[in-house]
C-alpha cells in the first residue's frame, strides 16, 4: 500500500511537508498546491524549489484547461529536475469551476479530451491525474473513463464525488470500483473520506484491489493516521512533546519568512482548524487562540491547550 497526502491550497505547503516527514512521515509522494499561470509567482515557486523538497518525493500539480499553458508551466517544473505533474480535475470550487477549471472540465468531455490528446503528445514529463467523476450525475463517469482510457496516464487519483457534492456525502465507492475494473492498465489511488482505520478497513473490504491512499482532511485532524494504518505502534509519535515540536517548527518557519504577525496567525489559525481535533474539550482553548492578535497573545493560548488539554485516544 501507498500513501499520498492530499494538496491543500494555504496548508499543505512546503513548511508543513517538511515539518510532518519529520514528526511523523510514513508519506510516500506528497502533492503542491496547484500552479494556475505560466507565470508562477514566488509562492508557487517556492513550492516547487528543490531546496524546500529535499527529503521528500513531491509531484507539482497544476491547475489550467489551456494546452498551451499546461505546456509552459511543465516546461518551467521540468527545468527543476522534476520528472512528473500532477492535473487537477477534482477543485469543486465555484471560482474554479465556473471557468471550466478543476472539475468543472469535466462539464465539456470533448474539450477534455482534446486538451489530454495534446498535452500526452507534447508534455516533456510524465502525467498523472486528479478527478471527481463528474458534475451532476453518476452517469458521466463511464464516459469520464473512456476519455481517460485512450492516455498513458502514470497514475489515476479518484476522488469518488461528484463536483456539486463538493465534499458532503458519503463517497461513491463503487465508482472507484468501476474505475478498477476498466483501467486495468492505469495505476489508480483512492481520495477520499480515509479518516480512521476503520475507514480504511472499510474500503479494502469492498474494494481488496486497493493499492494506494491519499489523504488529506483525515491527516490533518490527526497526524499520526498513516502510521495507524500502517499498524505502527504511534505511542511514540503521537503525544503532546511531538505535536508541540511539529506545531512549533511550522509556526516559526511561517514566522521566518513571512511579513509581519497577521499573515502568520491567519495561516496557524487554519491549520488549527483542523489540529483541534487532536485534543479532548480544546474549545475555550481554540477560542483564545482564534482571538489571539499577536505572537505573545498566540503562544500563550496555545501552551494553554496543550498544557490542559488531553490527547484524544486513538
Amino acid at each position: 500500500m501507498k500513501y499520498y497526502l492530499a494538496p491543500m491550497e494555504g496548508i499543505t505547503t512546503y513548511i508543513y511537508r517538511n515539518a510532518y516527514q519529520k514528526h511523523f512521515g510514513g508519506i510516500d509522494k506528497y502533492f503542491t498546491p496547484f500552479i494556475a499561470s505560466k507565470k508562477m509567482n514566488r509562492r508557487e515557486i517556492n513550492e516547487i524549489l528543490p531546496e524546500h523538497n529535499q527529503t521528500l518525493s513531491v509531484v507539482p500539480q497544476i491547475l489550467t484547461n489551456r494546452a498551451d499553458e499546461f505546456l509552459q508551466i511543465t516546461k518551467q517544473i521540468a527545468e527543476y529536475g522534476y520528472k512528473s505533474v500532477n492535473l487537477n480535475l477534482g477543485c469543486p470550487s465555484g471560482t474554479v469551476t465556473a471557468r471550466k477549471r478543476g472539475a468543472g472540465f469535466l462539464s465539456v468531455p470533448d474539450e477534455l479530451d482534446h486538451f489530454l490528446y495534446e498535452i500526452f503528445e507534447k508534455s516533456p514529463l510524465k502525467i498523472s491525474i486528479k478527478t471527481r467523476i463528474g458534475v451532476e450525475s453518476l452517469d458521466e463517469w463511464a464516459d469520464i473513463l473512456e476519455i481517460y482510457k485512450k492516455y498513458p496516464l502514470e497514475e489515476l487519483i479518484i476522488h469518488p464525488r461528484l463536483q456539486k457534492e463538493f465534499y458532503k456525502y458519503t463517497p461513491h465507492q463503487e465508482a472507484f470500483f468501476t474505475a478498477v475494473n476498466t483501467l486495468t492498465n492505469i495505476p489508480l489511488c483512492y481520495n477520499g473520506d480515509i479518516a480512521t482505520v476503520q475507514d480504511y478497513d472499510g474500503l479494502l473490504c469492498r474494494i481488496p484491489q486497493t493499492s494506494c491512499i491519499m489523504a488529506g482532511r483525515g491527516i490533518l485532524k490527526n497526524p499520526a493516521l498513516v502510521l495507524q494504518l500502517k499498524h505502527t505502534d504511534t505511542a511514540e509519535f503521537f503525544t503532546k512533546e511531538n505535536l508541540k515540536n511539529f506545531h512549533d517548527e511550522i509556526f516559526e518557519n511561517y514566522a521566518s519568512i513571512m511579513d509581519g504577525e497577521r499573515p502568520v496567525l491567519f495561516k496557524m489559525k487554519d491549520l488549527w482548524t483542523y489540529m483541534v481535533t487532536c485534543f479532548e474539550k480544546p474549545e475555550k482553548h481554540l477560542k483564545k487562540i482564534r482571538k489571539a492578535a499577536g505572537f505573545t497573545e498566540y503562544r500563550a493560548a496555545v501552551n494553554l491547550m496543550f498544557l490542559e488539554c488531553a490527547l484524544v485516544t486513538l
